[in-house]
């Protein structure tokens, strides 16, 4: 079940588009990213919104097998599996690849329940969040994409910020209520016993998910600017560029880690829970 909780969370998914942006479809790898970081954003924000707590929380018949302090609902593993392997699956029309895509979209969920992380309804609300995202992605961007190409590059790189300051925005007002709101004694007695720490309600989870989602528009927008890039070239030319990929991606995580991240809560971030 932890493995299958792993297929649903940000560390399985950045090695994943990271390898295929740069080895075999950087275009697909490109559209997923958006989907996923997008989302991620989207559930930063109901987190704030609904800040439900977590099973093993509230219930001590219910063992935590995983130390979070972020909000419960909706599952993010939930909402990133449908909106992760549904894009996947509908661009191809074989019917057992979506059914192998419908299989790790329940199995996935039914960790998290086993896990003691979501209840049964945040794993709902998580997959019907996801849903959500998915048809929305799909439907708007054979819309949205053209309409975005057709912009120069400055007005891009300035739709991006605006986009992620909107959804920075509309997380900070679904925090407001929350300023002076404090943990339950039990919940936060909860937190400590499966060995992590009740910290105070930030914006940190949304401003790592909106500053991602600009940083990927804008860089998207770039390579688009400059003619994209070509994954051609013999097998070993391109496994020799995954490196340079991953060494990138462990750059940008060693500054996020030291910005946002301390020893004791480094497992809190809503875009796994």
């Amino acid at each position: 079940m932890v493995f299958m909780s792993y297929l649903g969370s940000a560390a399985f998914y950045v090695p994943l588009l990271l390898a295929l942006f740069w080895c075999v479809a950087p275009r697909l790898a490109s559209r997923a990213a958006v989907v996923l970081l997008f989302g991620a954003a989207v559930n930063s924000l109901l987190k704030l919104v609904f800040h439900a707590p977590r099973p093993y929380w509230t219930d001590p018949n219910i063992q935590g097998r995983q130390s979070l302090s972020s909000f419960g609902m909706p599952s993010g593993h939930a909402q990133n599996s449908v909106a992760g392997w549904g894009f996947f699956a509908a661009q191809t029309r074989r019917w057992y690849l979506w059914a192998g895509a419908a299989a790790v979209i329940f199995l996935i969920g039914v960790s998290r329940v086993y896990l003691g992380v979501h209840s049964t309804g945040q794993v709902l609300a998580g997959w019907g969040v996801g849903l959500v995202v998915l048809v929305a992605a799909l439907g708007l961007e054979p819309i949205v994409v053209p309409w975005w190409r057709r912009r120069h590059l400055a007005v891009q790189l300035a739709l991006s910020l605006a986009v992620s300051l909107l959804m920075l925005a509309a997380a900070w007002g679904a925090a407001r209520p929350l300023r002076d709101w404090q943990w339950p004694q039990a919940w936060a007695e909860a937190i400590r016993a499966a060995g992590g720490v009740a910290e105070p309600v930030t914006l940190t989870d949304s401003a790592q998910a909106s500053g991602a989602l600009c940083g990927l528009l804008m860089g998207l927008s770039l390579v688009a600017w400059r003619g994209w890039f070509d994954p051609g070239g013999r097998a070993w030319q391109r496994l020799t560029r995954l490196p340079v990929g991953l060494a990138g991606a462990a750059v940008i995580a060693l500054f996020e880690g030291a910005a946002w991240c301390r020893p004791s809560s480094c497992r809190r971030c809503s875009c796994c829970g």
